[in-house]
């Protein structure tokens, strides 16, 4: 008898169960970017406050804290924490931005992918 894991990966490569259509496709940050720019000189990283850029809807690129997505990020989901106390929920892992750190890629938290089932129908996440 084959392991249930088996018979998704075999339903997934003949095509009858698409199980890879969703997964941890979603970045947790995009990596030394800015989500958009409006700016008129190309300045990016000081053209929206920290308390505007929270409060924007994007429409190009996603990110999130333990992710997932469709395969394509048409639909993607993410968690958003909140400590009870501050008035914004936390929704992106904390990082300084491109003119104060290291070319914005150093995040300030811990993470791990802990475990996923090769068609991610288990996935374990450690923040």
């Amino acid at each position: 008898m084959k392991a249930a894991e088996h018979v998704r990966l075999d339903e997934a490569r003949e095509q009858k169960v698409d199980w890879k259509k969703w997964g941890p496709y979603l970045s947790e940050r995009q990596w030394g970017t800015v989500r958009e720019d409006y700016s008129q000189n190309g300045d990016a990283w000081n053209f929206f406050t920290h308390d505007q850029a929270r409060s924007r809807a994007y429409r190009w690129g996603e990110d999130g804290i333990a992710g997932i997505s469709d395969d394509k990020q048409r639909l993607c989901f993410s968690l958003a924490l909140w400590n009870g106390k501050d008035p914004i929920l936390k929704e992106r892992l904390f990082g300084l931005t491109n003119s104060v750190g290291n070319h914005g890629v150093d995040v300030k938290e811990y993470y791990f992918y802990l475990d996923s089932t090769p068609t991610h129908s288990y996935m374990r996440y450690l923040y």
